[in-house]
């Protein structure tokens, strides 16, 4: 299992740059941010910082979306990046929350996300493409690569993600909605002709190491609440009792009052009073580094390929060390399917 380290983009910039240079020294593969332009710094310019600094990390964002800027400029930012580092980055894409919300703009449709994210693949790598009705391409792409993840949960967009992107986001890490949701990927991936196992799965979660669960539990909250603005979406388009999404994602968010982005994504967030603890410990990774370690097996049971750690809490190096030393090495010790093995 690879695993990726996830940051808001908070000034100085130096320190991001500096928590991912620990993180692949921590023997983590990927580094991703946050990419919300009125929220945080923007996340395109330290990642040129992050790929000087680092040799092999990965860089990216969690996730962008369609309108922040347009197709051709996504595409000719990655591709520079690209060729200036040896095509060390990835898209993580879907359809635009606070990034679009505080900004005054709706998410975008599926149908959008969808031609974009073929769009800025083929740019990126260099191909030509439609965009508007006219054919472009960046003559200047040589040898590009850019993988396409898309983060989605409800069920149209879960069947999006299997019939055109690279890679499938899952912004939890509940090993009982992961199943589902991986399957549902799995099965429009063979239905639209492509091979199941060609989708990277990489599911992403706050982890707090530790043994003071009710500090845990306060610093990771807000995970609820931003996993609770995407479930908001699904409730207003299927309602509560449509089979096309789990109880088990929906029944939280009943006593949810609104949501103050300008807490997006930080600990002590005052809108995310209503998520229980049951729904932390359920979408998160809280506790001593063997629940981390047996969780992180469960999932890798299923598929997952890779786990992106947020580490938006107070104890951020001590995450990434305690990931390092003890939690990466023990999970990818066996095998996958190669049983349990020692801690």
């Amino acid at each position: 299992m690879d695993f990726g380290l996830v940051l808001q983009t908070d000034p100085p910039a130096s320190a991001v740059v500096g928590l991912m240079r620990r993180a692949e020294r921590n023997g983590f593969r990927y580094g991703w941010t946050f990419d919300s332009a009125v929220l945080w710094q923007e996340p395109f310019v330290i990642y040129s910082q992050v790929l000087e600094h680092t040799s092999k990390l990965v860089v990216g964002p969690m996730v962008t979306n369609p309108s922040t800027r347009t197709w051709e400029v996504t595409a000719s930012t990655f591709a520079t990046l690209n060729d200036m580092h040896g095509n060390r980055t990835v898209c993580g894409i879907g359809r635009g929350d606070s990034a679009m919300r505080v900004a005054g703009r709706k998410p975008n449709t599926l149908a959008t996300l969808g031609s974009a994210i073929d769009a800025i693949r083929d740019l990126a790598e260099g191909r030509e493409t439609d965009i508007d009705g006219r054919p472009v391409r960046l003559p200047w792409v040589k040898d590009g690569r850019l993988p396409v993840w898309m983060a989605a949960y409800g069920p149209k967009a879960l069947a999006l993600a299997g019939q055109r992107a690279d890679g499938f986001i899952l912004q939890l890490a509940d090993p009982f909605l992961a199943a589902s949701m991986i399957e549902a990927v799995r099965t429009a991936a063979s239905d639209a002709g492509r091979d199941p196992a060609s989708v990277t799965i990489c599911v992403a979660a706050p982890g707090y190491v530790g043994d003071d669960l009710a500090h845990a539990r306060d610093q990771c909250r807000w995970f609820g609440g931003m996993v609770g603005n995407h479930v908001a979406d699904l409730v207003s388009r299927y309602g509560t009792e449509s089979a096309a999404v789990p109880e088990e994602l929906t029944s939280y968010i009943a006593s949810r009052e609104g949501y103050d982005y300008s807490h997006h994504g930080r600990a002590g967030n005052p809108s995310t009073d209503f998520v229980p603890d049951d729904v932390v410990d359920r979408f998160c990774l809280l506790g001593p580094a063997e629940a981390h370690i047996e969780k992180l097996r469960e999932l890798r049971a299923l598929g997952v390929d890779q786990f992106a750690l947020y580490a938006m809490h107070d104890a951020r190096e001590q995450a990434i060390d305690g990931y390092g030393q003890q939690i990466i090495p023990a999970v990818n010790r066996t095998p996958r399917g190669g049983g349990s093995g020692g801690p």
